[in-house]
């Protein structure tokens, strides 16, 4: 019953993480010198949070090698047990309606609220220079390249660049090329299971280290910068963070339309992955615990590993909500009036823009800084949100996890393929949860 016990405390270790990571980077900090620290403590305070970013980078590298064949092996076997091109092509539709309206959802939200809060409005910041310096790499924004990376070169080289799109892209041919053979691939069928099975296995172990790289994440955080970052930019967290409530509970209401009751539950299945991906500011720490949440759930693994994958690419809820407060929050801190229309065509602009390159470093603030350039607002201002852009990615990723997983559920209920929930408390000890048995 190891694993079993080990699952229903992991998000209490993680809770327990949280609070620890907080206290020790705001101690650590304050003891050497705080926000005026003499060079010796500044250096001091560098050397300590290398060794806790060590920590948080070794987890995220643990995960990012568990997601390309999990996501190559699901998707495959999805495909395969779909049994024709038809269901596929059906359940990808609906995929992307739903992810559409999501998107729209989130952007709308959020400049309703942007102009209720006012999270800009009076700081009265002075133009910077045109030239001004961001440090924020906007190489891969050009359309063009953006619609050219989606498809692989190498299989080889999509996995080794963990590029989540290029794999589905693969593995989409892959899956249909073996429903197209038929009887003849079968062995490549179980192979693709026994390597998603093995890899939940690998995620079963990775995950025990999850509540130390939360506590590292949080406490590198602190460390250096101190409570006092959050307090310069508490107004605009706190807007933020209420947009991003509001956008659960709006999600929570159409699921709730779609799912029914069940929906509540949901929730309840989720609630670990998501906790990851708020402490470790990643959806992707979250991918593989998400898809074994969604098949106890009673989403089909068929489903969920089709949907999910594309999901990380198409389904940014919590992106979308903070790209639209981050670019109107510095039109609102540089004094600059936008008229309606104008930032209707910025947020459609975000929204296909942001779409495919989820495994671009700072993926959100790259398509803001990239954004303002285009709408004449000064790129400079990215560095107004840079120093809280840890914290807010902490909810921002929570939300993407959120937003992907009642897309799952919403697909699956329109496929009229939700199954019974399964209580993670009659799982085998040693097995992993997500089925690929073949039965569905």
């Amino acid at each position: 019953m190891g694993r079993v016990i080990l699952a229903k405390r992991l998000t209490t270790y993680i809770l327990i993480a949280l609070v620890l990571g907080l206290i020790v980077g705001w101690v650590t900090n304050a003891a050497f010198g705080g926000s005026h620290p003499t060079p010796d403590q500044a250096a001091t305070l560098a050397t300590i949070a290398k060794w806790l970013g060590l920590i948080t980078t070794i987890f995220h590298k643990l995960i990012k090698m568990i997601i390309a064949p999990l996501v190559f092996g699901t998707l495959v076997v999805g495909i395969a047990h779909m049994g024709d091109t038809g269901a596929l092509g059906r359940v990808g539709l609906k995929s992307l309606g739903w992810f559409v309206c999501a998107s729209l959802l989130s952007l709308t939200l959020g400049l309703v609220l942007v102009h209720i809060l006012q999270p800009g409005a009076g700081l009265n910041m002075p133009l910077p220079a045109i030239n001004a310096a961001t440090d924020i790499d906007k190489s891969k924004f050009d359309p063009i390249q953006i619609i050219g990376h989606i498809f692989p070169s190498s299989i080889v080289d999509a996995m080794a660049q963990n590029d989540i799109l290029q794999i589905v892209i693969f593995s989409v041919f892959f899956g249909v090329a073996i429903t197209a053979v038929g009887e003849r691939a079968a062995p490549l069928v179980k192979a693709a299971e026994a390597l998603t099975k093995v890899m939940l296995q690998i995620t079963d172990y990775v995950m025990r280290l999850a509540p130390l790289a939360v506590f590292a994440a949080v406490a590198n955080a602190l460390v250096e910068r101190g409570p006092e970052v959050i307090g310069k930019l508490g107004y605009f967290m706190l807007c933020v963070y209420i947009g991003l409530a509001l956008l659960w509970i709006m999600l929570g209401l159409l699921a709730w339309l779609f799912v029914g009751r069940r929906s509540v539950s949901l929730f309840r299945y989720i609630r670990e992955p998501v906790l990851v991906a708020f402490s470790a500011a990643s959806s992707e720490a979250a991918f593989p615990r998400t898809l074994e949440a969604l098949d106890r759930f009673g989403v089909p693994s068929r489903i969920s590993s089709f949907v999910l994958p594309l999901g990380y690419s198409f389904n940014l809820d919590g992106s979308m909500m903070y790209m639209t407060f981050a670019s109107l929050f510095i039109a609102q801190a540089y004094g600059i009036q936008l008229d309606l229309g104008t930032q209707i065509f910025m947020l459609l602009t975000l929204m296909i823009t942001s779409k495919g390159i989820a495994g671009v470093p700072r993926a959100s603030l790259v398509v803001i800084a990239a954004t303002l350039n285009q709408f004449k607002l000064p790129e400079a201002g990215i560095l107004l949100v840079l120093a809280v852009d840890h914290f807010l990615d902490m909810g921002r990723s929570a939300t993407n996890v959120v937003g992907n997983a009642i897309a799952a559920s919403v697909v699956a209920r329109w496929e009229g393929e939700l199954d019974p929930e399964k209580p993670a408390e009659i799982e085998p000890p040693h097995a992993p949860s997500h089925g690929l048995s073949g039965e569905r």
